[in-house]
């Protein structure tokens, strides 16, 4: 009976998992609707008397998305102050969506990354995870990695899409 060789193993390819590096932590948007007289407009006086009595100390640790879903017209200073009472608590403070949110922590995440133990390595990004992984996160590694690798490739070492191969 002839042995099974492992190619894949032999292959010399080096994955990367962008799940693996997922930020930890909740995720939260504060939604500054929410603080708008009628939903309409934002009082002063209210909104610092608001500031003053919220229990900040529950945004402890939690990454926090800063918005307004309604069609209102918040000034700028209200975001700036909002942010001033999250900062000694929350881990992570950004102004838009969700998404938003997710594509700031993945980039933090991979600028962590130690990218010199991909140095002219055939590397493969994993492209099925648990964790959502955004579009962006996949966009900013490949051009983190092009200067580096000698060849890029997406999906499973198995079956893996070519993006990139340096000329010699």
């Amino acid at each position: 009976m002839e042995e099974i060789i492992n190619k894949v193993t032999n292959s010399g390819l080096v994955q990367i998992d962008l799940e693996t590096i997922y930020p930890e932590g909740k995720r939260m948007i504060f939604d500054m609707k929410d603080c708008l007289f009628e939903g309409l407009l934002l009082r002063e006086k209210d909104f610092r008397a608001f500031l003053k009595n919220h229990d900040w100390e529950s945004y402890t640790g939690i990454h926090i998305a800063i918005t307004c879903t309604t069609d209102a017209i918040v000034p700028t200073w209200a975001y700036m102050l909002l942010s001033l009472q999250l900062q000694p608590y929350a881990s992570t403070i950004i102004f838009g969506t969700i998404e938003d949110l997710e594509t700031v922590l993945f980039k933090q995440a991979l600028q962590q990354l130690d990218l010199a133990a991909y140095r002219d390595a055939k590397v493969v990004v994993k492209g099925c995870s648990k964790q959502a992984v955004p579009l962006s996160a996949y966009v900013e590694l490949s051009r983190l990695l092009r200067p580096l690798v000698s060849s890029l490739m997406f999906g499973e070492p198995c079956s893996t899409v070519p993006l990139y191969k340096r000329k010699n």
